[in-house]
C-alpha cells in the first residue's frame, strides 16, 4: 500500500504562506513525484504578458518541496530541510497556467541512511514546468539537505 501523503498540500500551504498567496494547488502526489500548479493572473506576469520568472521558479522550487517533505515526513523530528542550491533554466516563453512536475532523483531511504549515520545528506529534485498548451517552458534542478536538528 502506498504511504498516505494527501496531508502534503495542507501542509504547505501551513508551513510556506507564500504558497496559498501566489495561488499553488496540488495534483498528483507521491513520495517520489508531485505535481503542482499555478494558475495564470495577470498581477504576476512579466513585460512580454506571462507568467513572471520569479513565479516560474517559486513554482518548481515549492513542487520540490513537496516531494522533499512527502519522501521525508518521518525524518522531520530529527531534520530540517533546506535548498543548498537550485537552477533553472527557461526555455519557451510561458503562457497560460503553469504545472510543474517534480520528481525525486534518489531513493529516500539512501538519503535517510546517510542522515541516520551522522551525515548531513543532500538530495536532488528535478522539475519539469509546463504551459496552458503543454510546451515545456522550464526545467529546474534543486539540491536540498537535511540538516540534523541538534
Amino acid at each position: 500500500m502506498a504511504d498516505d501523503v494527501s496531508w502534503v498540500p495542507a501542509a504547505m500551504a501551513q508551513a510556506v504562506p507564500w504558497v496559498t498567496t501566489a495561488g499553488i494547488t496540488f495534483g498528483d502526489i507521491s513520495t517520489e513525484r508531485v505535481v503542482a500548479f499555478l494558475p495564470d493572473r495577470p498581477d504576476q506576469h512579466n513585460h512580454v504578458g506571462g507568467p513572471h520568472a520569479a513565479v516560474m521558479f517559486g513554482l518548481g522550487e515549492t513542487a520540490s518541496g513537496a516531494v522533499g517533505l512527502a519522501a521525508f515526513a518521518g525524518a522531520g523530528d530529527r531534520a530540517v530541510p533546506l535548498v543548498v542550491r537550485s537552477e533553472i533554466t527557461y526555455l519557451a516563453l510561458a503562457k497560460g497556467d503553469l504545472s510543474a512536475e517534480a520528481v525525486l532523483t534518489r531513493p529516500a531511504g539512501e538519503v535517510l541512511a546517510e542522515l541516520d549515520a551522522g551525515t548531513r545528506p543532500e538530495f536532488t529534485v528535478d522539475v519539469t514546468i509546463t504551459d496552458a498548451d503543454g510546451v515545456q517552458t522550464g526545467a529546474m534542478t534543486i539540491v536540498w539537505t537535511l540538516k540534523p536538528r541538534r
